[in-house]
């Protein structure tokens, strides 16, 4: 009997550690909770949206027929069977041993099942497909697979996010965990959360990858920044997907 205040206290620890790290959970952010209400108006607006043209060019690619077997990707897929795998990737594809992102697989798809050439990072017809395939995910949170093999990678991604790098000698941790919510130069340091790749920015008027605004973010702390296809950038993905495990997808999301 003497002991059952003992069990019941750690219960009451137990019980509490739990709801400090749900709380911690619920103050998770997205990016685009951070904008200005005209921002998220101009993402509500499919009209608006300056991305939303570049799906509807993914859409054509997504039906045209390609390469030496002159197939299209609607030949094999509807755009139904999308639904939830932007918030799937990065992933191991089969007969693989590395994890590739969305514009990876749509690669990948592209040399093994179209035997056409690969349009390779960042190129337009690519970016365009991505936010097709992203966009029928929207609304869907984001979850990661549950493959053992993933973990060394997501480790690393880990390991990159909190080093400090560059002339400033910063990490990401540095502006999406300790100072979140802050102003740099008028602007809200976002949490960092991948739930709107691809993403149309107002900086660049342009749509880009996750792996360019990792690069951005390289260059801004004056760090050297990877090549396109280094692992480096698929393992920090790997990382930021699982860190932002649940939260809904967006895409393809404004940004400023």
């Amino acid at each position: 009997m003497r002991r059952l205040p003992v069990v019941l206290g750690l219960v009451i620890v137990f019980l509490a550690s739990l709801a400090v790290a749900q709380g911690r959970k619920d103050q998770r952010r997205s990016g685009y909770q951070d904008m200005s209400p005209a921002l998220q108006r101009m993402q509500d607006d499919d009209a608006a949206n300056p991305a939303m043209p570049r799906v509807r060019a993914g859409e054509a690619l997504w039906k045209g027929k390609a390469g030496r077997a002159d197939k299209a990707c609607a030949d094999c897929h509807n755009a139904d069977s999308m639904k939830g795998v932007a918030a799937r990737y990065p992933a191991i594809p089969p007969g693989a041993d590395r994890p590739v992102d969305l514009e990876g697989r749509i690669d990948l798809c592209r040399t093994e099942h179209q035997k056409a050439e690969p349009f390779g990072p960042e190129s337009e017809p690519l970016l365009d497909l991505a936010a097709y395939v992203a966009f029928q995910s929207r609304g869907m949170p984001i979850a990661p697979p549950d493959d053992p093999r993933l973990a060394s990678f997501r480790a690393h991604g880990g390991e990159l996010f909190k080093e400090r790098q560059g002339q400033l000698n910063l990490s990401c941790a540095n502006c999406h965990d300790d100072n979140a919510g802050k102003k740099l130069g008028g602007a809200t340091i976002p949490q960092g959360h991948p739930t709107g790749y691809p993403v149309y920015r107002l900086e660049w008027q342009a749509l880009g990858s996750l792996k360019r605004r990792l690069r951005n973010c390289l260059i801004g702390m004056r760090a050297e920044p990877f090549d396109y296809d280094s692992p480096e950038y698929l393992d920090l993905e790997l990382y930021l997907m699982d860190r932002a495990k649940g939260m809904a997808i967006d895409a393809p999301a404004v940004r400023p």
